[in-house]
């Protein structure tokens, strides 16, 4: 007899059906697995643009969202409604504060925008282009779930501020290597 290391498969979703964090089975089609799947998926996004970013600071600031990507994530699984979040699935005011603080840190070294900004430059920039797409994406179904099902502000204002840094960390990777692409409207 073969002994698991570890559960990989229960077959419990078989059926279309999972468990949220508080133990109600919910269909695979609940808006609250399109926000925390979608977490999942910018997470994925976040680990292939660190392949490309060269920049340590750049890079353990990434781990950050990782990690706060994981609390993101959690808390959505979480029947919030019925149970309140256990801590590590909480965001605070002070990790609103931190990505500010390291947006603040890129723009300031950027030029001034003049003229709408085409994805794409360079693979870096690219990447983080997408990452910040697919958080747009998160705080849509975020918004939505936020309908029937109240959403932390603070989760909220997270995931939107993401989007913000990841448009900067973009701006970052292209105009270092002076790919920058302007939209530049009638030309085509």
């Amino acid at each position: 007899m073969r002994i698991k290391k570890s559960i990989i498969y229960t077959k419990t979703g078989d059926k279309g059906a999972t468990s949220l964090v508080g133990g109600t089975r919910v269909s695979k089609a609940h808006v609250r697995l399109d926000v925390y799947g979608t977490v999942d998926e910018l997470n994925s996004y976040l680990g292939w643009l660190m392949c490309e970013i060269k920049e340590e600071d750049n890079k353990q600031f990434l781990l950050y969202i990782q990690h706060k990507m994981f609390t993101i994530g959690s808390y959505f699984a979480t029947e919030t409604e019925k149970m309140d979040p256990k801590p590590p699935s909480v965001i605070h005011l002070s990790d609103i504060e931190k990505i500010e603080k390291e947006i603040d840190r890129i723009d300031h070294q950027l030029p001034k925008i003049k003229q709408f900004i085409l994805p794409g430059g360079n693979e870096s920039s690219s990447r983080a282009h997408i990452c910040r797409t697919i958080a747009r994406k998160v705080e849509r179904y975020a918004y939505r779930l936020d309908v029937d099902f109240p959403v932390d502000e603070n989760v909220l204002v997270f995931i939107n501020r993401l989007s913000d840094y990841l448009f900067v960390l973009a701006r970052f990777e292209s105009v270092k290597a002076n790919e920058e692409i302007f939209w530049e409207q009638g030309k085509f």
